[in-house]
């Protein structure tokens, strides 16, 4: 078998990637670009993908799963979250914005946080047995910032990480050409050959689904010592309150 031949089987696995772009569709997307190549990747495997740009959507603020029962005339977060909840990979992108996630991406984080009490058939926070990953764009530092931001709180709301699951590209410090931008003297486009991008978002892509499909095949993480029902119903999984000394 060739170095580009795999026996992999990804057919039943579904990724959801959410753009937290600051531009409104079909205004171009240099994120997007990102997302397509990762996408690209999951589809050859048989993978299916969808992508979703966060701003294209009216999406209240707030940390309530859903804001109209919260004086919001409208949230359409939770159409959204239903996608989330049926998806096996969900991976967050966005661009940087004085070194920091753009709002966007805070926004949709703090949605998230808002559906992390739900809990799934086994008792457990309903993201447990998914996997999650982030890419990031920008002409300015703060990809692995970024990076550290999101994958902690998609770990903390329950999603499994896998090994280098961010990938990223930057150009030279300060305002200059964002990723996908054509080069002035017309050769190539500001990126697309950067082999420390390209085999990033390779291998994160790979990692994401290697390790949803072994998450799938062994029925999600354990269902014991984790379970949120059956710690408020009294089980306590060996732990002890330490005594005083």
């Amino acid at each position: 078998m060739g170095p580009n031949e795999t026996t992999y089987d990804f057919s039943d696995l579904t990724a959801l990637f959410i753009n937290c772009t600051l531009k409104k569709s079909p205004e171009k997307s240099h994120t997007e670009l990102l997302v397509d190549i990762s996408r690209n990747i999951m589809s050859k495997q048989g993978v299916k993908t969808e992508s979703i740009r966060a701003i294209d959507h009216d999406i209240a603020t707030g940390v309530y799963p859903d804001m109209t029962e919260h004086d919001w005339e409208t949230d359409e977060w939770p159409d959204i979250y239903k996608k989330v909840q049926a998806t096996d990979i969900l991976v967050l992108a966005g661009p940087i914005w004085l070194g920091d996630n753009s709002s966007i991406m805070k926004q949709v984080i703090e949605r998230l946080y808002a559906n992390s009490h739900i809990l799934n058939s086994q008792g457990q926070y309903a993201d447990y047995g998914k996997v999650g990953g982030c890419l990031i764009t920008g002409n300015e530092d703060g990809v692995k910032h970024c990076a550290m931001n999101i994958l902690y709180s998609l770990g903390h709301l329950g999603y499994t990480i896998p090994p280098q699951a961010d990938a990223g590209w930057i150009g030279e410090a300060g305002p200059g050409p964002s990723y996908g931008d054509a080069r002035e003297d017309g050769e190539g486009h500001y990126g697309l050959d950067n082999d420390f991008t390209n085999r990033n978002t390779t291998f994160m892509t790979w990692n994401l689904m290697h390790v949803a499909q072994m998450l799938k095949t062994a029925g999600g993480i354990p269902a014991y010592g984790n379970q949120r029902s059956a710690w408020d119903a009294g089980a306590r999984f060996d732990f002890e309150n330490p005594e005083y000394r």
